[in-house]
């Protein structure tokens, strides 16, 4: 008889479907996940912490490299910090689309209108911050390595986006480059990397957003089945 680790457990909660229910819950699924696009036109109503709180929850389930869960979630909802965040990321952007931008990059980006200027940072109630924690700090105060850690934080990043559509809310992902500026903001430790700065609320009344955004690859031109 095998002896069961002290570090395991048998898997708790699993539920299997018949084949139809299956097939129905994953079509299901895709129906919903399909109508979310990014957005740029926020309200400024405010968005109910609880509904932010479980969606982080769903986010923090996520899978990662030895389960060392490398992740921080900054939320900012405070207005004088939210104007901080605008002006830290507007200073990158004109930097960006002011050189450091290739001319290919800024032809690929031309269709979305998109500038230096990002109002919806100051507009949308609620942004998160995401920290990628390079390493993990030992009660002794060494550091303790951290495994996968992009791919780790980028599965989080996908349920949480997920989980607030899901919620009924709308998502931006922003990334300027680069994002220190985060860290002192949120006062974050330089063992954390800034990976995405996610802005989060309702669609502002009229919002639009591009129409070959919402055109996505049919499935056989992004897999293969061997």
């Amino acid at each position: 008889m095998t002896t069961q680790s002290p570090l395991m457990e048998k898997l708790p909660d699993y539920r299997r479907y018949s084949e139809a229910e299956m097939i129905a819950r994953a079509e299901s699924f895709y129906a919903e996940i399909r109508r979310r696009r990014t957005l740029r036109d926020f309200s400024d109503q405010p968005v109910p912490r609880e509904v932010i709180a479980a969606a982080l929850l769903a986010a923090g389930t996520a899978p990662s490299g030895a389960n060392q869960q490398p992740w921080h979630f900054c939320v900012i909802t405070d207005a004088e910090l939210k104007r901080s965040v605008r002006e830290g990321a507007e200073a990158e952007e004109r930097e960006f689309y002011n050189g450091r931008a290739s001319p290919e990059w800024l032809e690929a980006l031309a269709p979305l209108g998109t500038d230096a200027n990002k109002p919806f940072l100051e507009t949308a109630p609620v942004l998160i911050a995401i920290f990628a924690q390079r390493w993990g700090e030992l009660p002794d105060g060494g550091k303790r390595k951290h495994y996968y850690v992009p791919e780790s934080v980028g599965i989080a990043t996908g349920f949480l986006i997920a989980a607030l559509h899901h919620a009924g809310l709308a998502t931006l992902t922003h990334t300027p480059s680069p994002m220190n500026f985060l860290n002192k903001l949120c006062g974050r430790p330089e063992s954390e990397k800034p990976y995405i700065l996610l802005v989060v609320g309702y669609p502002a009344d009229g919002a639009e957003v591009p129409v070959h955004g919402g055109i996505k690859k049919p499935l056989e031109q992004f897999t293969s089945w061997k």
